[in-house]
Order: structure tokens, then C-alpha cells, then sequence
């Protein structure tokens, strides 16, 4: 499958310089301009990475990478990211920090920001971003918590976006396990104009708070938010079907969970319930045949490997737009 490429859409200075010092911590916290202003960027940046062209927009810049949580997607698309950008990475796991010694989120966030341009955060509880965010002078960006992941959503839509030639009107079918990856889809798929439909087992949906949230984004944004108990149903129509472990690090692994959500395995079955055009993504790492089966994530309906590049282009989007 070849990606289309998506129209260009133009974007304002002011705009632009409207993100210059954010934090980016959750989607909801943005406007659709906001959020189009950083896929336009994404496109123009990859180009110049495809075409060998310098970008160095953040020449001379650092960035700290605190990490709570082991990574592969993520510490490379930011450090390799910053670097195309003309910037430097630091990569800080907790276990070499001082964190690990007692020293607080605050402390740690009062003296980062002294040293650093932007901090990057892959935590477990999403206090810890919103901690770290309170106490630095310098933008936070949410590498993955507990409750949200942004960055790999911005990625996903810039993807949906190049196969499909555009968000608005699209159907995205999340099956398996609610969490914070599809409570991310619920907020900025919503916000771009898609609908939204969540395939979970009863026990394992949204939370009510996630809910309610996305539910009045929906009616902002004229789009539906809908949670369905029967995988066949909630791929009904569906332009994007989306997985992710059943299992999220740092979570015990129970043979009740997986007997819950084994029949919203993404296989050829569930596939061909979907329109026939229909892509097929997974924010890896992927347990291969148990939530989504070998042949359909090495088949043509796959984009899983175009959306795990564009973690690097969205990333240094949002990078260059806050920094």
C-alpha cells in the first residue's frame, strides 16, 4: 500500500508561535487548529528528512529524556529527532537519577529546566507530568503515562492521514483494552473530526471520567463516541481498526483478563467485518498472535511500521512548535 500524500493546508505564524512554550501533556488541552498546525509541521519536516534538507530548528537546544520506563519507539524517535533538529538528548532513567534516592518530582523539574530547553517524561502516573510541568519553566512533553499517550496519537493521525487522504468523517475502531493509548484516540481522533468507536469487554471500557470528557468533544466537534461490547459490531464500518497489548507494562498478566479479550483479537475475521479498504495499526511492541494475529500485522492492511517512523516526525513537530 502506497501512502497518499495529504493536501497541504496552510497555517499562520500566529499559530504557531500560539504553541511556543506549551506543555504537551494531553490532546484535550488543544484546539483542532492547534493540533493541524502540528501535523502540517510533521509533513514539512518529514520532507526535508526525505530530501536530505538541513532543519535545524533547534541548533544549540537540550532536551531531557527522564525515563521510568524501559523504551524502544520512544527514546529513539526523540533523541534521534532532536539530533535532526540540530539539538542534543539527554537520556535519564530514574534508576541513575536522584529520583531513585528520594529526590522529589519538583526538585528534580526546579533544576532540569535550569540546564534544558525542554523535558521529556515516559512515567507511570500521570501526576508525575503534571507535577513535573507545575514546577519547570520549560516545556513538558508527555512521553507515555499511565492515562495518556499523546505523541503516539499525533503520529497515528499523520499516518491515517497519508493512507487515507484525510481525517474528518473516518471511522477509528479500537478493540481490546482500554487504556491510555485509546483514551488519547478518543481525545485527538475527536478533536480532528473522526468517530470514534471503542471494542472493549465489559470490565475493560473507559473509565467514566474518560468518557464524559470525550463525549462532550464529540458534541463539540459534531463527531460520535461509542463503546460496544461485540469486537464485530465496533469494526462495522470502520476506516482504522487500532490494537494495543492486552497487557500494559507494569500490569499483571491473568488468564481471566486474557480470556476477556481474546475474541477482540485482531485477525482476518474481525478484518473483513471492516471496510474493505480498511488499515490496521498497532503503537507496538506487539505481542504477535495473541491481540493481533502474524498475518494481518505483516499483511496489506498493516501501516504499523509507517506509524512507528512517524513517532520521529511528529515528535520533532511538536519539539520545534513548543521549543
Amino acid at each position: 500500500m502506497v501512502p497518499t500524500k495529504p493536501p497541504l493546508t496552510s497555517f499562520s505564524k500566529v499559530m504557531r508561535m500560539s504553541l511556543k512554550g506549551r506543555d504537551f501533556i494531553d490532546l484535550a488541552d488543544f484546539e483542532r487548529q492547534e493540533l493541524r498546525t502540528i501535523l502540517d509541521t510533521a509533513y514539512d519536516l518529514k520532507r526535508k528528512q526525505k530530501r536530505g534538507e538541513p532543519h535545524e530548528l533547534l541548533k544549540g537546544k537540550s532536551l531531557a529524556m527522564i525515563f521510568m520506563k524501559s523504551s524502544t519507539r520512544t527514546r529513539v524517535s526523540f533523541e534521534v529527532g532532536m539530533t535532526q533538529l540540530g539539538g542534543h538528548a539527554l537520556y535519564l532513567e530514574q534508576t541513575g537519577m536522584q529520583l531513585a534516592r528520594g529526590e522529589t518530582i519538583a526538585d528534580t523539574a526546579k533544576v532540569l529546566c535550569r540546564y534544558c530547553d525542554v523535558i521529556m517524561a515516559r512515567v507511570f502516573a500521570h501526576s508525575d507530568l503534571t507535577d513535573l510541568a507545575k514546577y519547570s519553566s520549560v516545556p513538558v512533553v508527555n512521553g507515555l503515562s499511565d492515562t495518556s499517550h499523546p505523541c503516539q496519537i499525533m503520529a497515528d493521525m499523520m499516518t491515517i492521514e497519508e493512507h487515507k487522504g484525510e481525517l474528518k468523517g473516518l471511522k477509528i475502531a479500537y478493540v481490546g483494552d482500554s487504556n491510555n493509548v485509546s483514551n488519547s484516540i478518543m481525545d485527538g481522533c475527536t478533536i480532528m473530526g473522526m468517530d470514534v468507536t471503542i471494542g472493549s469487554p465489559k470490565g475493560y471500557i473507559p473509565t467514566a471520567e474518560v468518557l464524559k470528557r470525550t463525549s462532550e468533544l464529540s458534541q463539540r466537534y459534531g463527531t460520535t463516541i461509542e463503546v460496544k461490547n461485540n469486537p464485530l459490531k465496533a469494526v462495522e464500518g470502520a476506516d482504522v481498526i487500532y490494537t494495543d497489548t492486552f497487557f500494559s507494562m507494569g500490569q499483571e498478566r491473568t488468564k481471566e483478563k486474557e480470556a476477556a479479550l481474546m475474541p477482540f483479537q485482531v485477525n482476518k475475521t474481525l478484518v473483513d467485518a471492516a471496510k474493505r479498504d480498511v488499515i490496521v495499526m498497532h503503537c507496538l511492541p506487539a505481542h504477535r498472535d495473541e491481540e493481533i494475529v502474524s498475518e494481518i500485522m505483516d499483511g496489506p492492511h498493516s501501516v504499523v511500521y509507517d506509524q512507528a517512523e512517524n513517532r520521529l516526525h511528529a515528535q520533532k513537530a511538536i519539539l520545534a512548535l513548543i521549543v
